[in-house]
């Protein structure tokens, strides 16, 4: 394979070295391979005519033959434009220009027929064409009988005369000379158990698919080759660490057992045990622990880290927790100091803002000893940071740091790597947990403790407002907070939205007699920490804020989110803004105020938010309307790079590839068996090459 595919596009026929500088720039193109693996996104249907009686308006794109009868220019001026009338057997449409009339009027003849093809758009009693594909009919296309691919391009290569169409006529130019090309990277026995086309055959219909079946093969056969590839490569890193990697054994579960006997204030719900019990058995395996804990907001995270920390510090050890924010580090420390104090366990809070003499006071203490945990921000990974014994090292909101960020944490113990945890707010929905922490261990507390009443989420129009105000002002007046939520802080000319100064104006005046807090991320850190601080002492009834207050501090009073113009907001963020009420024993309320033009998409989340808590489910509809990419930040993070396969709609595909590279690492963990030669010489081709395994080049 190496050669043929590393070709450079510029000696590709019809592309030069002009063209290719453009398909470099703009598409990331630079060889055969990268080309060939330009998958079309959609194909538009030329496997049939439709009769111009047939049509309709819900149709995207038909494809029409008929006769020109008459042309003319209509309208003046912005409004000028050249009609042609189509007929054919069954009636009679309009062809219309706007645009490159000139070009159109030489080109259109009547007494000709054509094929046509556009979108069908009905005004009046007859339907039209705006700026049609058109060609003279001939014996070859007067039979129709194709799908046609289409590629993305960008405006660029647009007006450079690089369009789809271009781009097609480059692939049937490459894959002539591709075609016996093609190594198969699947064994026989994958391609008969799943009854999968074979490389060649895929590759070809993938561009070029003679019908609907050939294509949908196709696509099955290489998203299903693309998800494989990434779990082989997660499955075998899991096994290489669990093999490799030593961790300290910690046995000694005597300070647990005297925290659930003396100090524990609340019953652990049946899920927060079932996770502490996993990560009890890997931190007692003697190998490093590497493992996600998923928990939705207020599933109680915090304690079951504590937990965790008691078990490595019955084997003598120190653990640190690292979080994203200040605000975040300072409620952990909060919470966890309460616990520590009482079982007379030393603990500190490091972050950007500790004073120089407290820091020398813990980075003595934790070099002798004798400070047991720390709490901190990115002031953690810093250089003079040294424990004497870290055992348990845990990342709080781990999305929200770098994998080298991280990386540090792990070598603070010189002698022998720490056991990590891994915990995160936001639901992950498992296609995306299989492929993005496919090589960690994974853990889900999936229900709230006792006691907690789920947060009632209400869809109201602005029209509603002054209703909504009305409820508003009754739960203050009975001792409750509220925050309104503005997604934008200054006036956008294009985005019709709550400017949150107008906002906060109106609420002033709408609660005259109330104190108001405001936050947001302009503000300068001091004054935001005093806005935020008031309304937790409960001197301020209201917070208007930007979504700076996502992941922030909880106020168990605050029982009411308001959030203006909630269409605006993914489902994720909604879901996790609300999570910040609820958090004590009175009934919580999530309003989401919103236009009455909604989006199809738009619909779909607040109908979700409204009828769902479970933090799960919102992050699979997520997915599906968004993407993986926008979910959790991760284009950069490489694994994520698929060239065809889309973890919102081919969760059974990746399942699928999941187990079967599981069952044949189980069965031959160094790919040494005959049968499994194709998938070790891919491995081996793809590891000279890029992140993806399952690229060809």
């Amino acid at each position: 394979m190496p050669g043929f595919f590393e070709t450079s596009i510029e000696f590709l026929k019809g592309v030069g070295p002009q063209r290719a500088a453009l398909l470099n720039k703009q598409l990331n193109i630079f060889t055969f391979g990268d080309l060939i693996q330009h998958y079309p996104f959609r194909y538009e249907d030329r496997t049939r005519f439709y009769a111009i009686n047939e049509l309709n308006e819900e149709m995207p794109f038909v494809q029409v033959k008929g006769r020109i009868g008459k042309k003319e220019m209509v309208g003046t001026g912005f409004k000028k434009r050249l009609v042609a009338y189509l007929e054919d057997e069954t009636g009679e449409m309009e062809l219309v220009w706007f645009q490159g009339i000139k070009w159109v009027l030489e080109k259109v003849k009547p007494g000709i027929d054509y094929v046509v093809f556009g979108k069908p758009v009905k005004y009046g009693k007859r339907f039209s064409i705006a700026h049609p594909e058109l060609e003279a009919l001939t014996a070859k296309n007067e039979k129709g009988g194709y799908l046609q691919p289409v590629y993305s391009i960008t405006e660029i290569l647009r007006k450079r005369h690089l369009d789809s169409k271009a781009i097609s006529k480059l692939q049937q130019e490459l894959l002539v000379q591709a075609k016996d090309k093609f190594h198969e990277t699947l064994p026989q026995t994958i391609l008969s158990r799943f009854n999968f086309m074979n490389k060649q055959g895929a590759m070809i219909n993938i561009h070029f698919p003679e019908n609907q079946e050939q294509l949908i093969a196709a696509q099955q056969r290489l998203k299903f080759e693309e998800l494989f590839y990434i779990q082989l490569r997660l499955i075998k890193l899991k096994l290489v660490r669990k093999e490799k990697y030593k961790g300290q054994p910690f046995n000694d579960a005597t300070l647990l057992t005297k925290f659930y006997n003396e100090f524990l204030p609340f019953q652990l719900t049946a899920a927060q045990k079932r996770v502490i019990k996993e990560i009890y058995a890997d931190m007692r395996s003697g190998k490093q622990m590497n493992r996600l804990l998923q928990g939705d907001v207020g599933s109680g995270k915090t304690i079951v880290s504590f937990v965790c920390m008691l078990i490595a510090l019955g084997g003598n050890a120190q653990c640190t927790l690292m979080a994203p924010t200040e605000i975040l580090a300072q409620q952990h420390f909060k919470t966890l100091s309460n616990y520590a104090d009482q079982m007379q366990i030393t603990i500190a809070l490091l972050t950007g803002s500790t004073k120089k003499a407290q820091r020398k006071e813990i980075h003595k203490g934790l070099q002798e000893g004798s400070l047991k945990i720390l709490i901190g921000t990115h002031a953690l990974i810093e250089e003079e940071v040294q424990f004497q014994n870290l055992g348990l090292a845990i990342v709080d909101e781990q999305h929200r740091f770098g994998v080298a960020q991280r990386s540090k944490l792990w070598s603070k113990n010189k002698t022998i790597y720490p056991h990590v945890l891994v915990m995160t707010a936001t639901p992950i929905p498992r296609t995306l947990a299989m492929t993005l922490y496919g090589d960690l261990d994974v853990s889900v507390i999936d229900e709230l403790p006792a006691g907690r009443k789920p947060i009632k989420t209400i869809h109201k129009y602005d029209s509603h407002r002054l209703e909504v105000n009305g409820f508003l002002q009754q739960q203050i007046t009975s001792g409750r907070q509220v925050y309104m939520v503005y997604p934008l802080i200054e006036e956008s000319e294009k985005l019709d939205l709550k400017h949150l100064m107008d906002g906060y104006e109106s609420i002033c005046r709408a609660f005259p007699d109330e104190a108001i807090s405001i936050v947001h991320g302009k503000m300068k850190p001091d004054a935001k920490e005093y806005e935020m601080a008031r309304f937790v002492k409960g001197e301020t009834s209201i917070m208007v804020a930007t979504t700076v207050i996502e992941v922030g501090v909880d106020v168990p009073n605050a029982s009411v989110m308001v959030i203006e113009n909630a269409e605006r907001f993914g489902l994720s963020q909604l879901h996790q803004l609300r999570g910040r009420v609820g958090r004590g024993a009175e009934q919580s309320y999530c309003i989401l105020l919103t236009n009455y033009k909604l989006s199809a998409d738009s619909k779909k989340r607040i109908e979700t938010m409204v009828r769902t808590n479970n933090g799960f489910e919102i992050a699979e509809t997520d997915l599906q309307l968004r993407g993986p990419g926008d979910l959790m930040g991760t284009q950069q993070s490489g694994v994520l790079d698929l060239l065809i396969a889309d973890l919102g709609k081919d969760a059974t595909l990746l399942n699928t590839a999941r187990e079967t590279a599981l069952e044949i690492l189980e069965n031959d963990p160094d790919l040494k068996n005959s049968e499994n030669r194709l998938i070790r010489e891919q491995v081996e081709r793809m590891r000279k090459s890029v992140v993806n395994w399952s690229r060809i080049s």
